[in-house]
């Protein structure tokens, strides 16, 4: 009882001396596996790396997520869980961060809350991206205390990585009852969720109310948990943020044309390590799996984790039928392509008619090309719409022909980025808006010259976020108006300078890109 007296005076008379921003003593909370201590700064609690499965190494690894193993006495929570192995980025990349120490044993999540136990605030879990391969519980959210001190309760997950994570061998399968394999970064999200449904309580959250919310490539599991029955009940509300899985999902044992199977992927990559076995794999270094290349991360239609392609799956309105916020930023691939030289003039219609084919003119038309000067910025576009746009407005759609209500945004303000002038509203460019979080000192942002408009919009993202989270609704007091998504206006929120409203965003560009999936399905 004594432990908690530093919070409850927090809470109390000495709430002006213990919100100056020292860290009070440890909070303890009880959880699956013991005890595990936190600490308190500016009334919000904060437990870092607290283990929701086991250590998936030896036996364990490329295998369902376990229980957790328990532990003795109270387990420090004051400091964030290794990193699941990854490489880091390329020098140069905006994305390139300093990273933790690497371990196979990274199933942890981290809760951020001004909640006492049983408050029952609604639930926000984050799901990182990183392409599958890179990434952690930390590195989209830098920190969670402002959405926490917005009313909701902030849980941040790490999941295994690349072949760690979605290596599907046809020896995998058979020893899995469900004869299954390659799904484990997907089963590990699962697992996450489930821990927040037995012990979010103890956080002061409301396990009835929990939304889902990922960027990139945590977009990409996030529409993977709405679609997956596994995950059916785990949460009531999701967010998308420039990532979705409309095209071709890989089966786990059937090869197609362009598209080989998940096990297919997972032999060439034990043949590359030189691994002739299950057991030889299992023995690996872990360093030997992170160098392989061309190993393709993705889910695959494995009959269990996903009983078909997810587009199918949204199509049959088989998907858990949730509320969602969907979008993409406006100049999604500016750091993605690199400094790519343009083709030059004599070559643009050659590689339209490589790429597209009959379709060739329509794409001229839809993206405005008169010749191949257009061609640099056609691309940027072409590529934003099929990676990102695409996919948002899809999941937009079979949501509200489900029944549910949707939100979609483009995000189009440009940070102040020292290299503004090409980057302009990048991928991923919108997290720190979303989480409030501009002054935090990460190298990614270093030269930012925030402004005081900056700092508006991040306050006004983060609102409507964590309104959405609160009552599936983002629009508030204040707060310009955030029309739900319907198929005749396809209305949206742009988050530029001003914020304002639109209607049938990128109409024309899509209905080219909905031919060309149509076309390569």
């Amino acid at each position: 009882m004594m432990r908690a007296l530093p919070f409850l005076l927090c809470a109390s008379a000495l709430a002006a001396v213990c919100s100056i921003g020292l860290a009070a003593a440890p909070d303890v909370v009880k959880v699956d596996g013991g005890s595990v201590t936190g600490t308190i700064t500016n009334g919000v609690r904060v437990f870092r790396g607290i283990p929701y499965a086991a250590a998936p190494v030896g036996d364990l690894r490329w295998r369902p997520p376990q229980p957790v193993k328990p532990w003795q006495g109270e387990r420090d929570g004051s400091a964030y869980g290794p990193e699941c192995p990854q490489t880091q980025y390329a020098d140069g990349s905006v994305y390139t961060r300093p990273m933790r120490p690497l371990s196979e044993d990274c199933l942890s999540l981290n809760v951020w809350t001004t909640a006492p136990a049983g408050a029952r605030q609604p639930v926000f879990v984050w799901i990182h991206g990183g392409a599958l391969t890179r990434g952690s519980s930390t590195s989209d959210i830098r920190d969670g205390s402002p959405l926490a001190k917005k009313g909701v309760v902030l849980v941040s997950v790490n999941y295994r990585l690349g072949a760690l994570g979605y290596l599907a061998h046809p020896e995998l399968s058979a020893e899995s009852p469900q004869h299954s394999s390659g799904n484990y970064g997907v089963l590990d999200q699962i697992a996450a969720l489930q821990w927040v449904q037995k012990n979010i309580a103890a956080f002061g959250g409301d396990p009835a109310r929990v939304t889902i919310g990922g960027e990139s490539a945590g977009s990409w599991s996030v529409n993977t948990l709405v679609a997956s029955p596994l995950a059916k009940g785990l949460f009531i509300r999701a967010i998308g943020e420039s990532g979705g899985r409309f095209g071709e999902t890989p089966a786990l044992a059937t090869d197609r044309p362009n598209l080989p199977s998940a096990q297919t992927v997972g032999r060439t990559l034990a043949s590359s390590v030189g691994a002739m076995s299950l057991k030889e794999l299992r023995a690996l270094p872990v360093e030997k799996l992170l160098d392989v290349r061309g190993f393709r991360t993705q889910e695959n239609v494995d009959g269990w984790v996903l009983p078909e392609e997810i587009h199918t799956l949204f199509e049959k309105k088989r998907q858990n039928n949730v509320p969602v916020i969907v979008g993409q930023n406006l100049h999604e691939m500016t750091s993605l392509v690199g400094n790519r030289t343009p083709a030059p003039a004599a070559d643009y219609k050659q590689r339209l008619a490589a790429q597209y084919g009959t379709l060739a003119a329509a794409f001229e038309a839809a993206y405005g090309v008169k010749g191949a000067a257009d061609m640099a910025e056609a691309s940027l576009a072409a590529g934003r719409d099929s990676v990102f746009s695409y996919h948002m407005r899809e999941w937009a759609r079979a949501t509200v022909a489900a029944g549910s209500k949707a939100y979609l945004y483009l995000f189009s303000h440009v940070p102040p980025s020292p290299r503004r002038e090409q980057l302009r509203a990048f991928h991923a460019s919108e997290l720190p808006y979303v989480f409030n979080v501009l002054t935090f000192g990460d190298p990614r942002e270093a030269g930012f010259a925030y402004t005081d408009a900056d700092h508006t919009l991040a306050d006004l993202m983060s609102t409507y976020w964590t309104n959405f989270v609160k009552s599936g609704d983002p629009n508030g007091r204040g707060l310009p108006e955030w029309r739900v998504y319907d198929l005749a206006n396809e209305a949206y929120l742009e988050f530029g300078d001003p914020v304002k409203s639109g209607t049938h965003l990128f109409k024309q560009e899509l209905d080219f890109q909905q031919k060309v999936f149509e076309r390569d399905r």
